[in-house]
């Protein structure tokens, strides 16, 4: 008989957690104050003022077939997080909702109620999806679309999210007027800032260097490849205190990936040592394609010297 590790638990125990956190912030402050600040929680936030839907059961179902799509694109292990994430966050939005009756705790007889909704609600969504993807899972919905269209296409992945809430927001000001627009882009960058600094990608870098010194490296590396889709390189160096070689594995990877690196490189070899920094831009394969840096900068030159 299979027992669960603690990992397992702890795993399951911060998914749980963090759904809750973002579910508790869509339904009692997203939602009453008319935020659409982008993804599948934006289009029930309006789907539900517009044609009363409940916005939890409107998530499971935007979800499902995004799910289906996760599944055959990036197989069955990815699949399976997002649909844990998407089961949990769709009942604890449904959950404060239905206690609540989407009417938060404020309310909204001016537009100080909304600021507070779209910087209280912001924080709280970014908190909880950032719990979620430190435990190796993720809530599904749009971001599936933006890691797919990454997947395929010289689009980073920021720019992919970008545009898929972008399109929300957009709607949004449509059905909700340009102001609520405008508080949408605000929980938004909260939102955004806060997954960042819950997962470790503290301010505006674009991705991590990690440095791997470990016997396993050629397991790791190959581990690299299979499920980040990312490769790296093997640099040889002489420790200073044995005086023996020793063989470093570099790779740099996404932020919100730098969680699932570690916890390959503890699953190949707990004595390995790694350090990791902040990298400002990556160019190339899997990032931003050095071809349009390079075409900018020289757009930008002629345009200088055609001024001149």
């Amino acid at each position: 008989m299979h027992v669960p590790s603690v990992r397992t638990f702890s795993k399951a125990f911060y998914i749980a957690l963090g759904t809750c956190v973002a579910g508790f912030s869509i339904a009692t402050f997203i939602t009453p104050a008319k935020i659409a600040s982008g993804g599948v929680n934006g289009i029930s936030i309006i789907l539900f003022h517009v044609m009363g839907w409940d916005p939890g059961i409107t998530i499971l179902c935007i979800s499902i077939p995004l799910f289906a799509i996760g599944l055959r694109v990036f197989g069955k292990l990815y699949g399976l997080s997002s649909l844990a994430g998407t089961l949990l966050l769709s009942f604890w939005v449904s959950l404060f909702g239905r206690l609540t009756e989407y009417k938060g705790f404020l309310p909204y007889s001016d537009r100080m109620d909304t600021l507070l909704s779209a910087i209280f609600g912001g924080v709280l969504l970014g908190s909880g999806i950032g719990i979620v993807m430190r435990a190796g899972a993720n809530t599904g919905g749009t971001d599936i679309i933006a890691q797919i269209v990454n997947r395929f296409t010289p689009i980073p992945l920021g720019t992919a999210l970008f545009l898929t809430d972008a399109l929300v927001i957009i709607i949004g000001a449509f059905v909700f007027g340009f102001e609520r627009a405008l508080f949408a882009v605000i929980t938004l960058y909260l939102s955004g800032q806060m997954i960042n600094f819950v997962v470790m990608s503290l301010g505006t870098k674009y991705a991590k260097t990690a440095y791997i010194v470990s016997e396993k490296h050629e397991a790791i590396g190959q581990r690299i490849i299979k499920e980040l889709n990312h490769g790296g390189t093997i640099l040889n160096g002489v420790g200073i205190f044995t005086g023996k070689t020793r063989t470093m594995l570099l790779a740099v990877v996404h932020n919100q990936e730098i969680n699932l690196l570690t916890q390959i490189v503890h699953e190949e070899d707990p004595n390995a040592f790694m350090f990791v920094h902040e990298t400002y831009q990556a160019l190339g394969q899997g990032f931003v394609p050095m071809e349009r840096i390079a075409l900018s900068e020289k757009k930008r030159r002629k345009q200088n010297s055609t001024k001149a």
